[in-house]
């Protein structure tokens, strides 16, 4: 008995919290819900980050409903996804029962019929929602990686490519423009160019080649384009926070596509938003549902942009939850980041399950509940919490019997949602694709335009005039080169530049460095319209200055790449 008053009063203290929270439920003493125990989160440690772990059927959906909807009605936006379809019913309010009010009210609640403000979004083309597109361009070499299932020496290849792409001006919208560059690479007209970057094969291009091929045959084509989702919209307040809600039953055989794509959307939120600092309740709650697809097979590269922003998207004010069947899902660097854990049962029928069961035990503080049981014990609805206080302390670990959500548990009727969806204040923006001039017209344009031109009589070769031996001590060496780029990048960027030589591979001289024009795209001038490059360098130009249009080349390029984000995606100040 005075094990279980101890428990009771550390859990009503350690709840006991000054500030605006969400009312997760009430704790579970001796087998009984204890409606004096209230278990609740404060709304400004959400940006700290979460975890809703437990085994399949245990409940994890229903209790992110349930926080997003009171996060909804807190006036703080939320995001998720929809990966089985159940989620649309946070549209619709729930019809009350006798049986939901007495369990409400055995955790000291009551029902409250709601219908939430949803915004329907869906990947690429479709009936399921507002289409969400990325450009290639803006989706970026690393995650486009990840959807092509490269290996880290394609993945390198690519994202030479796109450094290609940027320094000749050739917009990459949809996989068509992407696809025609590689073409135009591996073409004879192309292979000049080819060969001077960094030594790409053209093997590994075709194998990129080949992969987007097979993109376009599973249909993942309308994914890619224009109009671009600005993730702003994922920010509205109306009234009450609007619950985005990404549906996705048409991908959940393509689980690497959307946790991809679902990366994407939160690399752009931590490129565009400015820094805020502590705040009073976040901007943004962001769900990663099926969380573990995100690690599985990733490059390391891949995994540390994902923990890089795990640490520093709270300063933008927005707050991750990730949801999956296990923290070992996850590693070590992101779950040490999650200050808020909801934990449903964990069922142990194996050795290895009992193994896994201590490892989610050893994630807990620990105090008076007797963890062992309380995890493999806890019944549908129920889970242990622990969050962070307001002074950012852990409190005591609460087996919790959870709130329900006043929407409809289940999917909303087909009816509400398709009026939803047609109502949308964003269906005028993106509902129709648009296809502007890109790389693939571009490209395609200068080919037909070179074909057209009546053959030129040969010009006769002339001799070069002598070339004095070079004095000058301007950069001779690769590393030199990369240095003398970076000094100049720094001088016009006005600031120091953090990005590494080693991402730039160059050769240590420049070996035909502006092939002739008949053989380059064309680059565009100032109203985007192709403007011819610059015929091939005099032979009386000295090495030295060779040299130097290299390395101002190369400190173009660099000044351009800065604007990519830490995932590779593109920085577009749009607001």
């Amino acid at each position: 008995m005075a094990m279980e008053s101890a428990l009771l009063t550390n859990l009503i203290n350690g709840y006991a919290f000054t500030t605006e929270c969400l009312e997760l439920g009430a704790a579970i003493v001796d087998g009984s819900a204890r409606p004096e125990a209230q278990v609740r989160v404060p709304l400004s440690m959400l940006n700290r980050h979460g975890l809703i772990a437990g085994a399949t059927g245990t409940g994890k959906t229903v209790t992110l409903q349930v926080m997003a909807e009171q996060l909804a009605v807190a006036g703080v936006p939320v995001f998720l996804a929809d990966i089985k379809g159940d989620l649309s019913g946070l549209a619709q309010a729930a019809e009350p029962s006798e049986k939901l009010e007495t369990r409400l009210a055995g955790i000291g609640h009551t029902f409250t019929a709601r219908a939430n403000k949803v915004e329907f979004l869906t990947l690429g083309d479709g009936t399921d929602g507002i289409p969400v597109r990325a450009t290639v361009d803006s989706f970026g070499p690393i995650l486009l990686s990840r959807v092509l299932e490269l290996n880290e020496t394609q993945e390198q290849v690519l994202q030479l490519v796109f450094h290609y792409a940027n320094s000749r001006q050739l917009p990459l919208d949809d996989l068509k423009d992407l696809k025609t560059v590689l073409e135009f690479l591996l073409s004879t007209e192309g292979k000049e160019d080819l060969r001077g970057l960094g030594g790409v094969s053209p093997a590994s291009a075709s194998v990129i080649l080949r992969g987007l091929t097979i993109l376009q045959a599973q249909g993942l084509e309308p994914f890619f384009g224009q109009p671009e989702f600005d993730t702003a919209d994922l920010l509205r307040v109306d009234g009450t926070g609007v619950i985005s809600v990404l549906e996705l039953p048409s991908l959940n055989r393509k689980p690497l596509v959307f946790s991809t794509f679902l990366m994407w959307l939160l690399a752009d939120l931590f490129d565009e938003l400015p820094e805020a600092g502590d705040l009073e309740k976040p901007k943004l709650v962001f769900f990663l549902d099926e969380a573990h697809l995100l690690f599985k097979g990733a490059s390391k590269a891949f995994t540390e942009a994902i923990i890089s922003t795990v640490r520093l998207i709270r300063s933008k004010g927005v707050g991750l939850f990730f949801i999956s069947q296990s923290p070992a899902d996850l590693p070590d660097e992101v779950l040490a980041q999650l200050g808020t854990r909801v934990q449903h049962a964990v069922r142990v029928f194996t050795p290895k399950d009992a193994e896994a069961l201590k490892e989610v035990m050893g994630t807990f503080p620990a105090g008076e509940l007797d963890l062992k049981t309380a995890l493999t014990q806890a019944g549908v609805g129920e889970a242990v919490v622990t969050v962070l206080g307001e002074r950012g302390v852990p409190t005591p670990a609460a087996w919790t019997r959870l709130a329900s959500p006043g929407s409809r548990i289940g999917p909303a009727d087909a009816s509400i949602v398709s009026t939803l969806i047609a109502q949308s204040p964003l269906a005028s923006t993106y509902s129709t694709a648009v296809d502007r001039d890109s790389a693939h017209e571009i490209l395609t344009g200068q080919a037909a335009a070179t074909a057209s031109q009546p053959a030129q009589p040969p010009v006769q070769p002339q001799a070069p005039e002598p070339v004095a031996p070079s004095t000058s001590t301007q950069p001779s060496s690769g590393a030199q080169i990369d240095e003398e780029a970076r000094r100049i990048a720094e001088s016009i960027l006005g600031k120091p530049t953090t990005v590494p030589a080693s991402d730039f591979p160059m050769p240590d001289a420049p070996q035909d460095l502006d092939p002739a024009p008949a053989k380059r795209p064309h680059r565009a001038d100032s109203s985007g319209r192709p403007a011819p490059t610059s015929s091939r360098r005099p032979a009386e130009r000295t090495q030295s200055n060779d040299l130097m249009d290299f390395a101002l080349d190369a400190a173009n390029m660099l000044g351009r790449e800065v604007l990519r984000g830490m995932f590779g995606t593109r920085k577009r100040k749009r607001r």
